[in-house]
């Protein structure tokens, strides 16, 4: 099992999320993503710029070094960082923690990170802004459905 670093402070993280996962949410998930140094100048730590007003653009398409202002896309940049996840298995409420790479995958139309329970294989799912991944129904059983409920 890896000992994974928290962070002390959201100033350090690109990315950070405490969630309750599972059906009924018995799972628990929580992932950080720390800033990387600048490739170019390796003083100051990459960022979103900043607007006229000081304000971090958090909708903006690139990161950028405030020590030497060398830019990078955001797809580019991201694939390059490493989620860090302590979580709880809603499956077999087994306590492990995990690190990968910070690229995530389309589920069923849904931006997620995918990653397997250390225990049971289960696969758990941190998706993006709070989604929900719909199951897949199959037609028979909505037709054996329809006719109990006449």
């Amino acid at each position: 099992m890896v000992k994974l670093v928290e962070p002390q402070s959201m100033d350090e993280c690109i990315y950070f999320t405490n969630r309750a996962i599972g059906e009924n949410y018995t799972g628990f998930a929580r992932c950080w993503v720390f800033r990387e140094k600048c490739p170019k100048c390796k003083k100051a730590f990459m960022g979103k710029p900043k607007g006229p007003e000081g304000k971090i653009q958090i909708r903006a398409k690139e990161y950028v070094c405030p020590a030497c202002n060398y830019t990078e896309e955001k797809t580019s940049y991201e694939e390059k960082l490493t989620a860090n996840i302590d979580y709880t298995c809603p499956k077999c409420q087994f306590k492990g923690q995990v690190q990968m790479p910070f690229k995530r995958k389309s589920v069923m139309g849904v931006k997620t990170l995918r990653f397997q329970c250390e225990k049971c294989k289960e696969n758990i799912d941190i998706t993006k802004k709070m989604k929900v991944i719909k199951k897949k129904s199959k037609k028979g059983e909505d037709a054996e459905d329809m006719d109990d409920d006449e």
